[in-house]
């Protein structure tokens, strides 16, 4: 069922007070009331909308990567495409904290193990089966990207490795683009 356009700003203000919270203050430390005093909202609200904690935390965890469609960009941009879009994901106009709330629970949390999981599967590995010219290849190709997005991420958000940490965007694009063409493009001894 769409949701009215009021609506969706509520649901909007619930999310970002959420994963502001899950991620200050942890699964445990988080409570409804105090995600719907910081939406500025009333708590049955967000009953409503995510009907307990659980789902709340589901949501506040569903990570949509919007990946580019690599098979229009030509293979030996393909590294570079992706890595650009990644940073502007994690850092820029598409950034929420839902990839950083993720990576922070992903060891403590089960179901951010499997919302990672889901991710692989659903959107990079479909993203990488169209584009690898062996499709047995592709799974690997896939959980490679992963790991090398997953820990860049992790090192860079939740870590801060320096200087990882301190990149500007443009320098991490530049590291992070050959490695992303390699796992796309490069010979795999499989």
């Amino acid at each position: 069922m769409p949701f009215s356009p009021r609506s969706q700003a509520t649901r909007d203000a619930i999310l970002a007070a959420a994963r502001a919270q899950f991620s200050a203050r942890g699964y445990d430390a988080t409570t409804i009331r105090s995600v719907a005093a910081e939406a500025g909202i009333d708590p049955s609200m967000v009953m409503r909308y995510y009907s307990n904690k659980d789902g709340l935390f589901d949501a506040a965890i569903d990570v949509d990567l919007a990946l580019p469609d690599l098979a229009a960009v030509p293979a030996r941009q393909r590294g570079a495409v992706l890595a650009r879009h990644l940073v502007d994901r994690w850092e820029g106009s598409q950034a929420d904290g839902a990839l950083v709330l993720l990576l922070r629970s992903v060891a403590t949390k089960p179901a951010a193990a499997e919302r990672v999981r889901a991710v692989f599967a659903g959107q990079v590995l479909q993203m990488v089966r169209r584009v690898v010219a062996d499709p047995a290849e592709a799974p690997v190709r896939a959980a490679m990207v992963s790991s090398q997005v997953l820990g860049v991420a992790l090192c860079r958000h939740v870590v801060a490795i320096p200087p990882l940490a301190g990149l500007d965007g443009e320098s991490l694009v530049a590291v992070l683009a050959p490695v992303l063409q390699h796992h796309l493009t490069g010979r795999y001894p499989l």
